[in-house]
């Protein structure tokens, strides 16, 4: 299935910003309102469904004998015309 990027946006922020934005995502999620991203004059607003599929990684890009750089990526996925997605097992983020 081909991909259509909707939105995409990369900054350098502070660590207060980004949970800022995080938890303005978990508040929208929590209180079930529609989730708007925006940066510059690009824009979109995503509801997403009361179960939608969690994913987290944590990798290392780069030589295997040496420094690379680390990430943590955070997504929600789902169904454009479905609603509950199946539990894939419990995380726990510390």
């Amino acid at each position: 299935m081909p991909e259509e990027l909707l939105f995409e946006s990369e900054s350098n922020r502070t660590r207060e910003s980004i949970a800022s934005s995080l938890r303005t995502v978990a508040n929208n999620l929590e209180s079930g309102a529609a989730i708007s991203l925006t940066a510059g004059t690009e824009s979109v607003t995503l509801n997403p469904p009361s179960r939608p599929t969690f994913e987290v990684k944590a990798e290392r890009e780069g030589p295997t004998d040496g420094p690379g750089e680390l990430s943590i990526e955070f997504e929600l996925e789902w169904d454009e015309d479905a609603d509950d997605e199946s539990d894939g097992g419990t995380l726990e983020i510390e």
